[in-house]
């Protein structure tokens, strides 16, 4: 069984940081991924990294947030730098595997509880 426990949100005014986290436990999987669902929008994709160190963002996160992994501790990292108020949103943990078609990221149906970001303006 597949455990998901993200960690690290909290409130922070525009141009301020957070590190969110989000521990694995029951697998270990080839891709792991962080996804965001502002109120009254859809889940997207924010961020994957796949073994090997291949990482890729949404544009409107690029150059300002950075995803990592510890495979160790089968943790996985988001590092958010120069927040927006639009951040602002829950954001889940995910795990998948890497697309063998498109080589991006393929989600599985494991979900964390989420972790809420509120940014302030």
């Amino acid at each position: 069984q597949v455990q998901l426990v993200e960690s690290g949100g909290g409130s922070v005014q525009a141009g301020g940081s957070l590190r969110l986290s989000c521990a694995a436990y029951g697998s270990i999987w080839n891709a792991m991924g962080w996804y965001r669902q502002a109120p009254g929008k859809q889940r997207e994709l924010v961020a994957y990294i796949i073994s090997g160190g291949k990482t890729d963002y949404v544009d409107s996160v690029k150059g300002r947030f950075t995803i990592s992994r510890d495979n160790v501790k089968n943790t996985l990292y988001l590092q958010m730098n120069s927040l927006k108020f639009e951040d602002t949103a829950v954001y889940y943990c995910n795990v998948g595997e890497e697309d063998p078609f498109s080589g991006g990221y393929y989600s599985m149906d494991y979900w964390g509880k989420g972790t809420l970001v509120t940014v302030s303006s």
